[in-house]
């Protein structure tokens, strides 16, 4: 493959292995380098780049490959150390900086790492800045800059601990204003992550009672058998303490899940329930639209239909959610796995400011978040995968078109059905939900076979 062909930038930046391309030393200090020099050239003067990590062990070399980069093209780098994706999103937006890059593979486990590069809106970086990074990894492309104008200032942890404060004190302030948590317990899992320190630390300021657990980051304990992934030793420990939520946060904290006082899951989609009723409540709701990805249960689209609201629907990504949020106006969208946006607070999803509105509405509404979740019903899901020899669009083959419209006759209103190619295995996958569960395996099952038939790949 020519590098010209190649694509290492993905809807959620670069990861890969530690220590291997793309996500080793060289490349780290190419892709600072070449984002300080296509800034600086936009601009006509010294950018400022804000760089934050989460706990991995190799977050800490990484991060200062890539601002060894960006130095030697003449920017101003300021590091706010372990720090959340939104919380770096944040600071690009408001310090100003010219973009944030966040050092972190989310929810892998912690041989993985990874980049993301945020503009100062908090938007991902656009496209084309992010085609010309790309290039300059792809050919090593040495860039000959001006020298800087300024002497470039060294930091150290006081100048990461003021970032960090300015984070949390956004939170507290502005997100969580008139909040009061006094008298509520919560358990948080920090997925041995970023939000080891911060999240804690932020309930209680709020006047929370707080259990915290895998909030000890080692640097190869990151996710392990914890957080937004593992949700069953938050379930435990929110039943063994008698507490009113739980909550479980990823690798970089940009999404949170949720346990009720009766150790039971709650997922993004019923999130999105409550959240979606209370906003509407309070005129809150722009459009009476909730913004999801075709990943999301059924069951939230009938529920939101019975309160008079409507459900969008978008490919997975919360790159797709935010565009669909930002064309339509909607107040509310994201993902079942807990990615939340709150497009008015902040255009990057974010675990803690979702925690901090679940818990407002929990107050608000007087009642616990098992009460609140009522009216929600998750339906039964099957999915099959079929090895297929080709990705010919399923509307040109006639046999497939049929049962296809066949079946979602059948599913009327109550039901769902998803045909998608896999974007990087040759496959075919059906996704069918539906009130009965053995109905919609059968349905699986037909329309498998019919694939199989037409496009299913040879048998050895």
């Amino acid at each position: 493959m020519s590098t010209s062909s190649r694509k290492l930038f993905g809807t959620d930046g670069v990861r890969g292995e530690a220590g291997r391309f793309p996500l080793d030393a060289e490349t780290l200090r190419t892709v600072g380098k070449s984002l300080a020099f296509h800034l600086r050239r936009r601009l006509g003067r010294i950018p400022v780049i804000i760089v934050g990590r989460d706990t991995r062990e190799s977050g800490g070399w990484l991060e200062q490959s890539l601002i060894e980069g960006a130095l030697e093209a003449g920017a101003d780098c300021k590091s706010a150390g372990v720090i959340t994706t939104p919380g770096v999103a944040f600071l690009a937006r408001t310090l100003p900086a010219d973009a944030g890059v966040v050092i972190s593979a989310s929810h892998n486990d912690y041989q993985d790492n990874g980049f993301k590069i945020f503009s100062p809106s908090g938007r991902k970086l656009d496209d084309a800045t992010e085609r010309l990074i790309e290039a300059d990894i792809l050919a090593r492309t040495e860039k000959k800059t001006p020298a800087p104008d300024a002497e470039i200032r060294s930091q150290g942890e006081d100048l990461e601990s003021v970032l960090r404060s300015r984070y949390l004190e956004f939170l507290q302030h502005d997100i969580a204003r008139g909040l009061s948590l006094k008298n509520q317990t919560l358990v948080v899992d920090a997925a041995n992550g970023a939000a080891s320190a911060l999240a804690p630390h932020l309930f209680k300021r709020l006047g929370a009672s707080v259990v915290a657990i895998n909030n000890q980051p080692d640097g190869r304990n990151i996710n392990r058998d914890c957080g937004s992934l593992h949700i069953e030793a938050l379930q435990q420990k929110v039943i063994a303490t008698g507490a009113d939520i739980g909550v479980a946060f990823d690798g970089d904290a940009d999404r949170s899940l949720f346990v009720d006082a009766k150790g039971r899951f709650v997922d993004g989609d019923a999130t999105m329930w409550v959240l979606g009723k209370y906003m509407h409540g309070r005129g809150q709701l722009n459009v009476g639209l909730v913004v999801a990805t075709v990943m999301s249960n059924i069951g939230l689209e009938i529920a939101l239909r019975s309160k008079g609201l409507r459900l969008m629907r978008t490919d997975v990504g919360d790159k797709y959610v935010l565009e669909a949020l930002m064309r339509t106006g909607a107040s509310l969208g994201g993902e079942q796995s807990g990615h939340i946006i709150f497009p008015h607070l902040s255009l990057a999803g974010d675990g803690l400011i979702t925690t901090l509105c679940l818990l407002r509405a929990v107050r608000d509404e007087g009642m616990p978040l098992h009460v609140l979740t009522e009216g929600f019903q998750r339906y039964p899901q099957v999915l099959v995968n079929v090895e297929v020899r080709e990705k010919r669009p399923f509307v040109e083959v006639e046999q497939i078109q049929k049962l296809v419209q066949e079946t979602e006759s059948q599913l009327g209103d109550g039901g769902r059905l998803l045909l998608r190619y896999s974007g990087t295995e040759p496959l075919a996958r059906v996704m069918i939900e539906g009130p009965n569960q053995a109905m919609i395996e059968a349905y699986a099952r037909n329309l498998a076979v019919v694939i199989q038939q037409t496009l299913g790949a040879k048998q050895h």
